[in-house]
């Protein structure tokens, strides 16, 4: 026996066989519409200002609205299945949804180890864009910094993009982090040379010069005393670093000295060694003296 199932062909007829399915939709798409835009004209603005409030960068501020609305999405299609009557396939979708986070999470640990990172330097500025960084024997200056990947324009005009994971996790470099820098320069003078003399001379040069700070003062140490040369160590402080300018300083101080220097008298020797022995010239032992430059 064959079962014939009666198509409606008037709007009551369809209406009372399908009245509990239009029932089921309309309650599915008036909860998902309900709750998603109490999500998105709500939750993600005030989850941007409360990000703004704590001092968050911009960039995570619009992150955090774009990720509670991608929340309120999924939250808003979960509530509108439940009311809808349909906690299968709710359950259903919930378990397939869970495997396929765990596998992605598991095959993107790097991206998504890269992406905190990124969270991170946004909110705690060990660097800011324009500054220049040293980081695991790399220097230059940062271009641009991503959820991703910072990229950072080296001194020969080359550009490093660079994990964030890396500059997060590992010890960085940041000299123009303040707004002075102290430098470092060792200047060798001969042993006969007088140490006094060579330290008034460095320092005068360095009152000479407008782009080394006053105050804090230069100072000179004696740090060693070479093969050769006695080390006076110039410590000396300027204002608003950026490396171009601190080379041109150091550069233009340096030259100052050792120019004074000259001037004055004042030898800066270079090593040098002294090798003696003997050698055999067709059976005749033979006395050598020879002097070499360590250069």
């Amino acid at each position: 026996m064959i079962l014939q199932v009666g198509v409606p062909t008037t709007v009551d007829g369809i209406i009372a066989q399908y009245a509990g399915l239009l029932g089921k939709i309309a309650a599915f798409i008036l909860a998902f519409v309900v709750v998603y835009l109490i999500g998105r004209v709500i939750l993600a603005p005030l989850a941007s200002r409360a990000m703004d409030r704590r001092g968050f960068d911009e960039t995570i501020a619009n992150l955090a609205e774009k990720v509670v609305g991608v929340l309120t999405f999924f939250f808003a299609l979960a509530v509108a299945f439940t009311v809808a009557g349909f906690g299968a396939f709710l359950a259903a979708f919930a378990t397939l949804g869970g495997a396929l986070a765990l596998a992605f999470g598991f095959a993107a640990q790097d991206l998504l180890s890269n992406f905190v990172a990124g969270l991170f330097i946004l909110k705690d500025k060990p660097f800011e864009i324009g500054d220049w960084i040293e980081w695991d024997g790399y220097a230059g200056r940062v271009q641009d910094i991503d959820l991703r990947v910072t990229r950072v324009k080296t001194f020969d005009n080359q550009l490093i993009t660079v994990p964030n994971a890396d500059l997060a996790n590992n010890p960085l470099i940041n000299p123009v982090a303040f707004d002075t820098l102290r430098q470092k320069f060792v200047f060798g003078i001969g042993y006969d040379d007088d140490i006094n003399q060579a330290t008034d001379i460095i320092i005068e040069e360095a009152e000479k010069n407008d782009d080394i700070l006053d105050d804090p003062p230069t100072s000179v140490r004696v740090t060693e005393l070479g093969d050769s040369a006695v080390g006076l160590q110039s410590r000396f402080w300027i204002k608003d670093p950026n490396r171009a300018d601190f080379v041109r300083t150091r550069s233009e101080y340096v030259q100052a000295v050792k120019e004074r220097f000259d001037a004055e008298g004042i030898d800066m020797p270079y090593p040098y060694r002294q090798l003696t022995g003997g050698v055999t010239v067709d059976g005749v032992p033979q006395e050598v003296a020879l002097e070499a430059d360590d250069d």
